[in-house]
């Protein structure tokens, strides 16, 4: 008596099982990874006496009438079949409504086979899944297109998010100027997903680049991503407070964050701003400093300190554009051997496929490495002049580039100092 168990997948969206699964009990093995199932047809003529395993009964073939017929053939010839997805064996077969909704149970499997193996193939063609388009583009014929009057919507929330830096403002900035009501997860999601920036995005894990045209460019992704990744460290409402050095001062002491206080002198007509410590708990409490001073001499340090930090900073980059560039070399020798005939179009479309996925990863994480012109940048910002020229926001969004922190030392009764610490250095105590 022969145990075999049969097993069918499409290669285009079924990963390979582990005939493990079935342990050690079977005798035979079979995979069919081809529609016309030649294995299944070679043991159908051999029809030894025996048990066939399957996982279910739409294994045996492409519609209900081959697969009753399969199914018949192998009972006649006194094989018991058992399928495990249904529940069946057919030495006790169903009978009656279980025999009626054993068969939709089994045309819903081919339907869903059927349903799958498009979506994989227009996968393979790089066309955009089913469904409604993201808000900003509408349906090509091959890929997505620019809807222009829902893509300004979305460049002008993201141009404000990178501006900001709050998701909350650039919602009521498009609520506001375009009466376009989203929620902050929509934001969210406008931000980061990979089809605005000109990429699909496949069954939750595999990307195509640079499929369609992006709404976000590389560069602007980047920036989104930095400024995301950065604002997790920092308090809730000091990713967009109007200041510079909002959520970045802490105090070296009692570690504890300072907040802005501004305040107008009686009889005075400017207002007085000053950094105090929120929650001190020493005695006597640390002292409040005067937020222009403090401004100034982050700026100094920054261009005392920052030129020569960069120029000594030496990051380990992984070989990104080598590995990119095998890729293509490999895309570029698929297309050779296709044009040989030694590979069919099927398998060097689904070869084709795998590979943009990695080289999209790959060119995802090259966009988070330092820009090559990081020591040009460096002098820049090294010149106190330039960031007396920047806005408020821009000197924001600078300051957050580099520095994990400003700490403070204001114990009484020695004068106050400021210590920077750049994204790149370790903490001297932890910051809470």
């Amino acid at each position: 008596m022969v145990i075999l168990a049969y097993e069918y997948i499409d290669p285009l969206w079924q990963p390979l099982p582990d005939p493990q699964a079935w342990g050690q009990e079977i005798d035979y093995w079979l995979l069919d990874v081809e529609a016309s199932r030649p294995h299944l047809r070679y043991w159908l003529q051999r029809l030894e006496p025996g048990y066939w395993l399957l996982q279910q009964l739409s294994a045996l073939g492409r519609t209900v009438t081959e697969v009753s017929d399969r199914l018949r053939h192998l009972e006649v010839a006194g094989i018991t079949v058992i399928a495990l997805a249904e529940g069946y064996v057919s030495d006790r077969p169903p009978t009656g409504d279980q025999l009626l909704s054993l068969w939709e149970q089994v045309k819903q499997q081919l339907h869903q086979q059927t349903l799958c193996h498009g979506h994989a193939r227009n996968r393979l063609k790089h066309r955009p899944p089913p469904g409604r388009a993201p808000y900003g583009y509408r349906r090509g014929k091959e890929h997505y297109v620019i809807d222009r009057a829902a893509a300004a919507v979305v460049k002008d929330f993201v141009e404000h998010f990178l501006l900001y830096g709050s998701l909350s403002a650039a919602v009521r900035f498009i609520a506001n100027t375009h009466h376009k009501r989203i929620s902050i997860a929509t934001g969210r999601r406008w931000l980061t997903h990979p089809v605005y920036r000109g990429h699909l995005y496949y069954q939750g894990h595999t990307v195509i680049p640079q499929t369609h045209p992006p709404l976000i460019a590389p560069e602007e992704a980047a920036q989104v991503d930095r400024l995301l990744r950065r604002q997790r460290s920092l308090p809730r409402r000091s990713a967009s407070a109007p200041h510079p050095l909002a959520g970045l001062v802490v105090c070296r002491e009692c570690q504890q964050r300072f907040g802005r206080t501004q305040v107008q002198p009686y009889r005075q007509p400017s207002q007085y701003a000053y950094l105090r410590p929120l929650h001190c708990p020493l005695s006597p409490k640390c002292r409040s400093i005067p937020y222009n001073a403090a401004l100034t001499a982050v700026i100094d340090q920054i261009a005392q300190r920052l030129p020569r930090a960069i120029a000594q900073l030496s990051v380990p980059t992984p070989p990104l554009t080598a590995e990119i560039q095998a890729i293509e070399a490999q895309l570029h020798h698929l297309g050779e051997l296709e044009t040989q005939g030694l590979l069919d179009t099927e398998t060097a479309q689904l070869r084709r496929y795998k590979l943009a996925g990695e080289r999209a990863q790959l060119e995802a994480q090259r966009l988070q490495l330092p820009p090559s012109n990081l020591l040009q940048l460096a002098v820049t910002l090294g010149q106190p002049q330039f960031w007396y020229q920047l806005s408020a926001a821009e000197q924001r969004f600078y300051l957050r580039e580099f520095l994990h922190a400003i700490e403070v030392t204001s114990r009484p009764p020695q004068p106050w100092s400021i210590h920077l610490r750049f994204i790149w250095e370790s903490p001297i105590g932890s910051v809470s």
